[in-house]
Parts: C-alpha cells; sequence; structure tokens
C-alpha cells in the first residue's frame, strides 16, 4: 500500500509564499513520478508540476514557471512545491500523486493520491 500525506497549506497574500510538502510511505516501484495538481471550485484537476522520482527531471505548466519549484529529498521521502508570488488564482486544494508511468501531465494515470490541502491566497 502506497500513502501520500500532504501538508503545508494555508492562507497567505498575494505575493506570499508557502512550502508544501508530500511525505511517502510504501512501495518504491509505483513512485516513477511525483506530480503536484490542483483543483479550485467548480474546476477540473489541473496539472501543477512533476518530478521523475529518479532522475530529478522537472516539468511545470505554464502558469507556475518561474513561481513554484518541484523537489525532493529521498532520504525522507518527500516531494516539496515552493510556491513564490502567489496569485489569487492559485487558490484551490494541492494534492500530491504518484505515477510508474512517465506521462506527468495526465492526472488519470496516477495511482495514488494524498488528501490534499487547501491553499488561499487573497488579493
Amino acid at each position: 500500500q502506497v500513502q501520500l500525506i500532504e501538508s503545508g497549506g494555508g492562507s497567505v497574500q498575494a505575493g506570499g509564499s508557502l512550502r508544501l510538502s508530500c511525505a511517502i510511505s510504501g512501495r518504491t516501484f509505483v513512485r516513477a513520478t511525483m506530480g503536484w495538481f490542483r483543483q479550485a471550485p467548480g474546476k477540473e484537476r489541473e496539472f501543477v508540476a512533476a518530478m521523475m522520482w529518479s532522475g530529478g527531471d522537472t516539468y511545470y505548466a505554464d502558469f507556475v514557471k518561474g513561481r513554484f519549484t518541484i523537489s525532493r529529498d529521498k532520504a525522507k521521502n518527500t516531494v516539496y512545491l515552493q510556491m513564490n508570488s502567489l496569485k489569487p488564482e492559485d487558490t484551490a486544494v494541492y494534492y500530491c500523486g504518484t505515477s510508474n508511468g512517465d506521462l506527468y501531465q495526465f492526472s488519470a494515470l496516477y495511482n495514488y493520491w494524498g488528501q490534499g490541502t487547501q491553499v488561499t491566497v487573497s488579493s
């Protein structure tokens, strides 16, 4: 069984920063790709960032490039999402997920998800 536990969400003003964490436990082969997605009320879950667990390659949605950074600590089995220059439109529930494939941008291909953490950015 694989468990993902997110933390680090909260409320900030526009321009502020937050760092989300995703602690992973369980089978390692399912974590070829680690991804962060978000879902705002009334909207579909959308891709934010992803990292290949082994090689460390990173990928970002255009709307977060230059503002968000995904990273990992292998020793702690944890993935992070550093979010800077936050905007009100970044308000959403953020989810981390794992996939045993490399098509990182498709949420349907992720096998396991965390419970989500709320990020609220006020103007």
